[in-house]
Formats: structure tokens, C-alpha cells, sequence
């Protein structure tokens, strides 16, 4: 066989696919894409998850190896005990990955930079290293040093010195956005492909429901409190507009905060994660990010594919990458919980500007198709 049509061989490492998250999401969708169109020899290696089933489909093509690392086990473990933990994993997982890849011999191996990236590029397999980074630079391994300890502190500061060596040694290091680029200024291996767009809806929504949506994890930096400080004001200035929320984690604390806020539990509901997003976005008018920082914002692409305006905090650095601001959305500046209200009451009142912005954003996010994105990654592995 000639070695232009020799096929590719490429590892991805991660730690889990049976979670509903968009990194879960876009390495299937990739991987799938790269199998199927580009037939690529593709393995997924796992870390956690034993048995679990996989939460996207995955094609038949594709090899899955879950090394049953478990290091899920850290999250119930006290700081103290977690140093222990996870130097006896880490342990075990650095000579089953390395076990994994001497066997394997991929062409490339891409790590979606968890924990193998302290050891990965030790390994000499004969694989080029691609590390793939799906949050901004300043929120990567965040350690909330402020308020802690002596030791964490100092934990945080050795593996935060060693990282920046890591990532040198990497052929690759692939972000989101120019601006997660420019924000790696010790680095000259930092090459930009975006998230590609995971819904492929075959309408868009009408518009005629008086429903605005959000799509996020529960969690601190999705800004969910925020966005219901701003609801308690939107319910003040609108009659019939409502708010649901989706998504995975405890909402408790969100529930007591819309308690306390005397919101209208008919025009404001907390759910869990829907199984159906693409009616949750067709079933509404608008789409609101409050996040305080994104990777991406996959969603924001999947709602425009949907034909929704959509207001979000002009949060590190993924909504203004996708964002036309005034075209076929509002960007507002991050953590202004009036400027959201604003933006969102603006848009309630004008049925027409929200058709026109929901049309703009069905032609705009084309750019991120999976055909696009693809091949932007084929010329990068390829040239490797």
C-alpha cells in the first residue's frame, strides 16, 4: 500500500463517556467523523466508567479500552487523603496508558489534557502528542488557592510550574479560540480549531412561544444564580415570559435562591438534563448563556442552529467567537446582571428583530459544521 493512503492511527484519551458534558459530545462527534468519512484507525481510552454505557453513540469502527483507573474516587476524599490517592493511581495509570500505547503504536495521540498530560510525552511510543483544550487558559486546572491551605497552596504552585513544560513538549496544542491562543504567550505549538456544531436540526424555531431557554450545568461558573437574579427583574418588566432551565448537577441551591427571590414558579423552573435538546431549543424564543467563563459554548451554536437569538455574558472568550453582536445576538458585558435583563426585555418586545437575529444565526454558525471543523483538523493531523 502506497503511503499516502496508508490509514491514520490515532489514540484519544479522556477520562469518561458516559456523562451527557460537550467534551463527551465533540470527541464522539469527531471521532465518528474521522471513522466513518475519513477512515481513520481510531481508539478511545478511558480511565473511568467500567461497565457504564456510553451516553452519544458511538461507531462500530471505533475501539473503545477503559483502563479502570477510577479516580473519580478523589471527589469524596478529603484533600489530605487525595495526595495518596492519587499518586497511587496515577501510578497505575501511567504504566497501563504506556502498556496501552506501546501496544497500539499509534500515529498520533490525542490527550484531552487530564492527567496524563504530567507523563504522556515519556512515552515513547513513536506518536506525535496533540493536546486538545476545551477550557480558557486562566480557568484550566483552577485550584481556588485564595482561601486555602499551606499545602494546597504549594501543591497548586508545583503542578501550575510544571504544566507550561508539559505543554512545550506537545506537538500540538489545539484551543477554541484565538483568544485562548494569544493567552499562551510562552508557547509556540498553540494552533485554533473551534468546537463543531452537534445538532443538525431540520427546522428552526417559529417564534411563537414566549419561552426563553438555557441549557447548563449546574454549577458555579455556568452562573445560574445570576441568571435568576436577572429573572427576578425580567418577571417585573414582562407578563408572560417565561424562564426553564436544563441541566445536570444539584439544583437545590439554585431552587432556594429562586425561593428567596419570590420568583413565579409558573414562569420559572429549574429541570434536570433533557433528553430531547433539540425541542427544548425549538420550543422557545430565546436562549440565554450566563455563564462566568466558557471553553466554547456549544450550546450558543446549537441554540442559533435553531434559529434563536441569543443574549449571553460577554464571559473569557468563548460567546464573543460566536457571537455577532446586534446580528444574530447580544453580547453583554460579563457578570452585569442588568444588562442581561435589558438585552432579554429588548428582545421580548420585538417578535420581528428576533426572526431576523435567528435567521442570521442559522447562516452564521455554518461555519462550525462537522464537514468544516473536520477538515481543519485532517490538515493538522495529517501534516503531523
Amino acid at each position: 500500500m502506497p503511503e499516502t493512503d496508508k490509514k491514520l492511527k490515532l489514540v484519544y484519551i479522556t477520562p469518561a463517556l458516559y456523562m451527557a458534558g460537550g467534551v463527551e459530545r465533540v470527541l464522539t462527534l469527531k471521532a465518528n467523523y474521522f471513522a466513518e468519512h475519513f477512515g481513520y484507525d481510531i481508539t478511545i481510552i478511558l480511565t473511568e466508567g467500567k461497565g457504564k454505557p456510553l451516553f452519544y453513540p458511538l461507531s462500530d469502527k471505533i475501539k473503545v479500552v477503559n483502563l479502570d483507573i477510577g479516580f473519580e474516587e478523589l471527589w469524596t476524599s478529603s484533600f489530605a487523603k487525595k495526595i495518596f490517592i492519587y499518586l497511587k493511581k496515577q501510578r497505575k495509570f501511567r504504566k497501563l496508558l504506556s502498556e496501552q500505547l506501546m501496544l497500539l503504536r499509534p500515529d498520533i495521540t490525542v490527550s484531552l489534557l487530564r492527567r496524563e498530560i504530567n507523563f504522556l510525552n515519556t512515552i515513547h511510543d513513536g506518536s506525535k502528542k496533540v493536546g486538545e483544550l476545551h477550557i480558557n487558559q486562566a480557568n484550566y486546572r483552577n485550584f481556588n488557592t485564595e482561601q486555602a491551605g499551606v499545602v494546597k497552596r504549594l501543591f497548586a504552585k508545583v503542578w501550575s510550574g510544571n504544566l507550561l513544560s508539559h505543554l512545550k513538549q506537545l506537538d500540538r496544542l489545539v484551543v477554541l479560540t484565538e483568544k485562548d491562543k494569544t493567552a499562551w504567550v510562552e508557547l509556540d505549538n498553540v494552533e485554533v480549531i473551534p468546537d463543531p456544531l452537534s445538532l443538525f436540526p431540520s427546522d428552526i424555531s417559529h417564534q411563537t412561544f414566549k419561552r426563553v431557554v438555557a441549557i447548563a450545568r449546574y454549577s458555579h461558573e455556568k452562573g445560574i444564580d445570576l441568571l435568576l437574579q436577572a429573572w427576578a427583574l425580567v418577571e417585573k418588566r414582562t407578563k408572560d415570559w417565561r424562564l426553564d432551565v436544563y441541566g445536570d448537577g444539584d439544583r437545590s441551591s439554585y431552587e432556594q435562591q429562586a425561593q428567596a427571590l419570590s420568583l413565579d414558579k409558573s414562569r420559572c423552573q429549574l429541570h434536570g438534563r433533557t433528553n430531547d435538546v433539540e425541542k427544548a431549543y425549538m420550543e422557545s424564543s430565546l436562549f440565554v448563556l450566563s455563564s462566568r467563563f466558557e471553553g466554547f459554548g456549544m450550546v450558543l451554536t446549537e441554540a442559533m442552529a435553531c434559529g434563536l437569538p441569543v443574549v449571553a455574558f460577554d464571559c473569557p472568550w468563548g460567546p464573543r467567537s460566536i457571537i455577532t453582536n446586534g446580528e444574530d445576538g447580544v453580547l453583554v458585558e460579563n457578570g452585569n446582571v442588568q444588562a442581561l435583563v435589558d438585552a432579554l426585555v429588548w428582545l421580548m418586545a420585538d417578535e420581528h428583530l428576533r426572526r431576523s437575529m435567528g435567521r442570521a444565526g442559522v447562516r452564521n454558525v455554518q461555519r462550525f459544521s462537522i464537514d468544516k471543523i473536520a477538515e481543519r483538523w485532517k490538515v493538522l493531523l495529517e501534516n503531523l
